[in-house]
């Protein structure tokens, strides 16, 4: 593995604001479960768990757009760069706050913008009610409301998953263990509960790395496994393995 150094790129929204965002290096490997314990090991040795975990792990909902082509997915799995996606979630089953984030990725570099809802706002969007969405100077929502009109973006699916998150200061390293990866098919019942989910495909631990502008060697070398390369799973793709 080598690390590089991270990039800026400028965001206007309007005529007057500006954003700079922080791309990211990231990589993504996917793991078993013995490696999954080995790196668990590992990594509690050298970093610190992230402060919102409880016991060392939370639960994530996501609930993934894209439109009747299959924009997002057909791009994801043709390595289309540079591509985004939009989602919304929330953790360990309480949806305060739910966030509606945009990923964007481009040469194995991401960034993430990122605007919490409300519960009626979340559900606003999933019932298609979307008049108030270009007014909220809240960044990305009234994108995604321009990009549901023009391009057909819709809720699409939830994801499920149990996520280990360690971090490491220098760097500003972030590294996840996620795994349990569960679709909801065509739900859309984002913020019940109990809408019912089944396992996306064979069991499998993701993996992956994401630092600023270099990744220290420690982290480097903790995460070092055998055998393993950097891949492109994505847990959208795998969720929509059902339709």
């Amino acid at each position: 593995f080598r690390a590089g150094s991270a990039s800026c790129a400028k965001v206007f929204y309007g005529k007057d604001v500006m954003k700079v965002a922080q791309y990211r290096h990231e990589w993504k490997h996917e793991i078993s479960l013995s490696d999954r314990l080995i790196l668990r090991a590992r990594l509690k040795a050298v970093c610190r768990t992230d402060g919102h975990a409880m016991d060392g792990r939370y639960r994530i909902r996501s609930l993934y757009f894209d439109n009747l082509s299959d924009k997002a997915l057909r791009e994801k799995i043709d390595g289309v760069a540079p591509r985004e996606k939009f989602r919304m979630r929330y953790y360990n089953g309480t949806p305060s706050p739910i966030r509606l984030e945009k990923k964007s990725r481009f040469s194995g570099l991401g960034t993430k913008e990122t605007a919490e809802l409300s519960p009626a706002e979340a559900q606003a969007i999933v019932d298609g009610k979307l008049d108030w969405m270009p007014d909220i100077g809240r960044p990305p929502v009234p994108e995604l409301y321009h990009k549901m009109r023009a391009q057909g973006l819709r809720p699409r699916t939830i994801v499920d998953y149990t996520r280990e998150p360690f971090v490491y200061a220098p760097g500003n390293v972030r590294v996840t263990l996620d795994y349990d990866i569960r679709t909801g098919l065509g739900s859309t019942d984002f913020l019940n509960p109990d809408c019912v989910t089944i396992p996306a495909g064979e069991p499998v631990t993701l993996l992956e790395v994401k630092w600023d502008a270099f990744l220290p060697s420690v982290i480097r070398d903790a995460v070092q496994l055998t055998g393993r390369q950097t891949g492109a799973f994505s847990k959208y793709a795998a969720a929509r393995i059902y339709g």
